[in-house]
């Protein structure tokens, strides 16, 4: 009787651990399966018009100074090394 218990222990050791590999086995594949959310959110792309497009680049308006991004970092004008 004491012997039987310690059997069935065993065997429900070993079907955890058993089911335990086979989970962690399982967990790379699951994680690989395409998603149906993503085929959804490819299908409603919008359509680029080219000739929309071309027009909205041409009503922006050309600058009249040239933009110089590290204005606030260099001076203007090379400072002059004292001899």
């Amino acid at each position: 009787m004491f012997l039987a218990g310690r059997q069935d222990a065993m065997v429900i050791r070993r079907f955890t651990i058993a089911a335990i590999a086979l989970t962690l086995l399982a967990i790379p594949a699951y994680a690989q399966r395409k998603q149906p959310t993503e085929d959804k959110k490819a299908d409603k792309k919008p359509v680029v018009d080219e000739k929309a497009y071309k027009a909205a680049l041409d009503r922006i308006p050309e600058p009249k100074e040239k933009y110089d991004p590290w204005s606030i970092a260099k001076p203007a004008e090379p400072a002059k090394k004292p001899k």
